[in-house]
Formats: C-alpha cells, sequence, structure tokens
C-alpha cells in the first residue's frame, strides 16, 4: 500500500506544479536541438545484440522542442536458458519514441510516446512530466507520471495471447549545493499487472526417472510487481574543466528482492577537442522469493521462477568513453559535431544459479554460471 500511496502523491504533485508553471519569473531552458547517430553492440553469454538508432530534437518556435527517436536491435544467438531448453534464435525488434516538451515560465512541461514492435512482444506507452526550476534556478523539482500497455505472444502458438498493464510514478530534486557541486535525489515507483513471466522459461525439478536427473516445467509468476528505486547522484565540477560523479541506488520489490548499486565516474578533457572519461559500476542484489535453481518436485510451489535475473548475482562494470568534437563545417558553422565511443566490460557472477549445460556432475552440483559481456556504443552528434 505504501508504494501506492506514493504515486497518488506524485500525481498530486504534477498537478500543483502544472498550475504553478504559468505564474513562473525565472525562465527555464528548452533542450538544445540536436541530433544523433548511434551504432550499439552488446556480446555476451551465448547472445548478439546490435543495431543502429536515429535521435532528432529540434525547437518549435521559443516555446516547443520535438524529439523523435528510432531505434533496431537483431538479437541471435542463445543464451544459457535457451541453450537447456531450447536452440538458437534471430528475431528483430524496433522502438520508435515521440516527445514534446512546453516550455512556461520556469516549468518545462513534457509528453512522451513509445512503441516497441516484436514478432512476440508489443508495448506502449506514454508519459507526461513537468521540471519546475525556483530558487533562481538553484533547485529543480521533477515529477513524471507514465503508463504501458503490452501484449505478449509466443511463437508457434497463435492461441497464446496475454496482457500487461504497467504504470510509473517519478519524483526528483536537483539541488546547487555551491559552484562546483550539484546534488540530485530520484525516487521511482512501478506497478506491474498482468502475465510477468517470459512464455518460453522453464524450471528444473528434481526426477529420478528421468537420465539426467532432473525434468523441466513451464515457470509460473505473481500477477503483480510492485518496484521501489531511490537513488543519490552527486557531480563535482574540478578546477581543470574536470568532473567526478558519484552515484548510488537502493531497489526494492514486491517479489523481496533487494538490490544495491554504486557507480564512480570520472570525466577529463585532454585538449579543447578531446575529452576521455572513465567509470566503475558495482551491482548486488538478493533473490525472488519463489526463486530456485532446482526444485524437490513438480509443482512445489505456487510460484516457481529459475530467471537468472531473479536468482541472487552481483556485477562489475568496467567503461572507457572519448569524445572528439570536429572542425565546424564552412557551409553551416553554427553546427556543431561531435564523434563519441563507449565501452563497457561487465562480469556477472551468479550465487545459486548452475550451468546444467554440463553435464558430467551429479545433479544441483553443476558450477555456478558466470558471464563476462562487452557493450560498444558509437555514435555521431551533431548539436545547432
Amino acid at each position: 500500500m505504501a508504494v501506492q500511496a506514493v504515486a497518488v502523491v506524485v500525481i498530486r504533485l504534477l498537478v500543483i506544479l502544472l498550475l504553478a508553471g504559468s505564474t513562473a519569473l525565472h525562465a527555464a531552458v528548452l533542450p538544445q536541438d540536436r541530433a544523433d547517430l548511434l551504432y550499439h553492440s552488446y556480446q555476451g553469454g551465448g547472445v548478439s545484440i546490435d543495431g543502429p538508432a536515429l535521435m532528432l530534437r529540434k525547437k518549435a518556435g521559443q516555446s516547443v522542442s520535438l524529439s523523435a527517436y528510432h531505434y533496431v536491435d537483431t538479437v541471435s544467438g542463445a543464451s544459457i536458458d535457451v541453450q537447456a531448453t531450447a536452440s538458437a534464435y534471430t528475431e528483430t525488434r524496433r522502438e520508435t519514441r515521440l516527445g514534446v516538451d512546453y516550455l512556461s515560465g520556469n516549468s518545462i512541461i513534457s509528453l512522451n510516446y513509445a512503441q516497441s514492435d516484436e514478432n512476440d512482444y508489443n508495448a506502449k506507452s506514454v508519459s507526461f512530466g513537468i521540471a519546475h526550476d525556483t530558487f533562481g534556478g538553484m533547485t529543480t523539482l521533477s515529477l513524471e507520471a507514465g503508463l504501458g500497455d503490452d501484449t505478449v505472444g509466443r511463437n508457434g502458438d497463435d492461441s497464446f495471447r496475454e496482457q500487461v498493464k504497467r504504470s510509473n510514478y517519478k519524483v526528483g530534486l536537483t539541488q546547487v549545493i555551491s559552484s562546483r557541486w550539484i546534488a540530485a535525489l530520484n525516487m521511482q515507483v512501478d506497478l506491474d499487472q498482468g502475465f510477468l513471466n517470459n512464455p518460453y522459461r522453464s524450471v528444473r525439478y528434481i526426477d529420478s526417472a528421468d537420465p539426467r536427473g532432473f525434468a523441466w516445467q513451464a515457470e509460473v509468476y505473481p500477477n503483480s510487481r510492485n518496484t521501489f528505486a531511490l537513488s543519490l547522484v552527486n557531480k563535482w565540477y574540478l578546477p581543470y574543466r574536470a568532473a567526478l560523479s558519484l552515484n548510488l541506488r537502493h531497489y526494492q520489490d514486491s517479489w523481496d528482492i533487494r538490490a544495491f548499486d554504486t557507480e564512480l565516474e570520472y570525466v577529463h578533457p585532454l585538449t579543447e577537442r578531446w575529452i576521455l572519461e572513465a567509470k566503475l559500476r558495482w551491482y548486488s542484489q538478493s533473490q525472488a522469493e519463489f526463486y530456485r535453481d532446482l526444485f524437490d518436485f513438480a509443482s512445489q510451489q505456487n510460484f516457481m521462477a529459475r530467471d537468472k535475473e531473479l536468482s541472487e548475482f552481483n556485477n562489475l562494470t568496467v567503461g572507457l568513453g572519448a569524445s572528439y568534437q570536429l572542425s565546424r563545417w564552412s557551409f553551416w558553422p553554427t553546427a556543431r559535431p561531435e564523434l563519441n565511443l563507449q565501452w563497457d566490460h561487465i562480469r556477472f557472477n551468479y550465487k545459486n544459479f548452475r550451468n546444467v549445460t554440463i553435464t558430467q556432475t551429479a545433479t544441483g552440483q553443476e558450477p555456478l554460471y558466470r558471464l563476462d559481456a562487452n557493450v560498444l556504443r558509437a555514435f555521431f552528434s551533431l548539436y545547432f
């Protein structure tokens, strides 16, 4: 009930800020016009995900900024879950987002729509938010509410069709503490209702009649999930144009998962054109209350899961990045082109999820699964 109460408070604050925005004395600023062309790639755990993305943001007059975003994912390979119970596959996901920001005094009102389509999953969402500057721009309060409607299918079974209803609420407070220190406190609540598990994933249970020593049955999840996240962001601007960021985040949900992560990032300008950045992130979580790697018998519980993302695990991310400001174009001198390259290496260590593809061991004694992944993002940005 506490999570729903937070959602009600956010909605009420949205209305209050919407009314206050029309009487502002200090003007906020719309986002800068820009275009971005991105290539992204994920390689790890037997899965390859890659594709392009295009984003465009442009002002329409002095008070309106429009944005559009299109993203394509091609997924191929087989994760450890798929290797255990099925075969490799290839699929494509396309996502489109449209948004409009309206400037009213010292408030920016935002409306966004998103839609993603796969051959077995379709999702639509809409969100409304407002960011309000006060105390001469030293303090910013932001609020957002969103609704989503997903349709879940299953390849090879045209009769399978399930729904998921989603709602999320965000509130954030950003404060300029000094000329070199900015801090932000953000809170998010998500309420999900419907078919929340993967229709292809299975759990395993002990079965002495099976030569492997275990058998499989479909996962069963609760039909609701409430989540709460609280994060603290600190940014320090150093004398030589460098910057240091420290982010702390706590997460908990109604499935009894508790998580904490911390991220340290450093940005260092080498020259007027070159900027380097490095980051280190640690994440750790507990398991869901209905998760087990190996159940004692079939249908042991009302809810049963073996998704490794619901197990107890941690991961460590090491990231490096570089950006280079290109020379301005003679035919468009007001535009500022820029190249960016970012690479992350992530190591996942699962504490109670075992690699069942290794068969020369006793049931339940397989080695714990470990995953190394590389994420690459290369993009060209144009500010104008």
